[in-house]
């Protein structure tokens, strides 16, 4: 009998920058109970866009989907919106994406990185409707836009992480 293949580092972005290499997309994804919303970056990380929605339907499916993504894109991780609440604590919207971690991390074969997405939602929301968009699509769109959101903010933190990476090294 095969060993099963081990499952993919899990944790929070700042613990799994350090896994990935300088280069590659990433996948993000806003993880809500009725869809998931996936955006990719380019392999430079400096953009995020929109991919789709994924309907949630079982869970393997839904994974599959998400894998089949992340290989046509060659990404190199995932980073998952984690909904803490405002004073940072975790209700039962952040167990349900730590579980969804930790099944998809079986299947992912690259790791997943946590990214605190509160306010992304709201945020996306707005932008939406400042942009004269109706009711009905912004429905349709919502989640991937957040996950563009999310990927965004994980995508600047990076950045950060290596601009004072690099002016260690020159001081070094």
């Amino acid at each position: 009998m095969a060993d099963a293949p081990l499952p993919a580092p899990v944790g929070p972005l700042v613990d799994i920058a350090a896994l990935l290499p300088p280069r590659g997309a990433l996948i993000g994804l806003d993880l809500g109970t009725k869809t998931i919303g996936v955006a990719g970056s380019d392999p430079d990380r400096r953009i995020a866009t929109v991919i789709e929605t994924v309907k949630r339907t079982k869970f393997t499916a839904e994974a599959q989907r998400l894998v089949a993504l992340a290989d046509e894109r060659r990404a190199v991780a995932f980073v998952l919106g984690l909904p803490l609440n405002m004073d940072g604590s975790e209700g039962p919207r952040a167990q349900a994406s730590r579980a969804f971690a930790r099944n998809f991390a079986r299947l992912a074969g690259r790791p997943i990185a946590f990214w605190d997405e509160r306010l992304s939602t709201a945020a996306v929301e707005r932008a939406l409707i400042s942009a004269d968009m109706s009711r009905a699509r912004r429905a349709e769109v919502v989640d991937q836009h957040a996950a563009a959101f999310i990927l965004e903010g994980a995508l600047g933190f990076l950045d950060r992480l290596v601009e004072n990476q690099e002016e260690t090294d020159r001081e070094d």
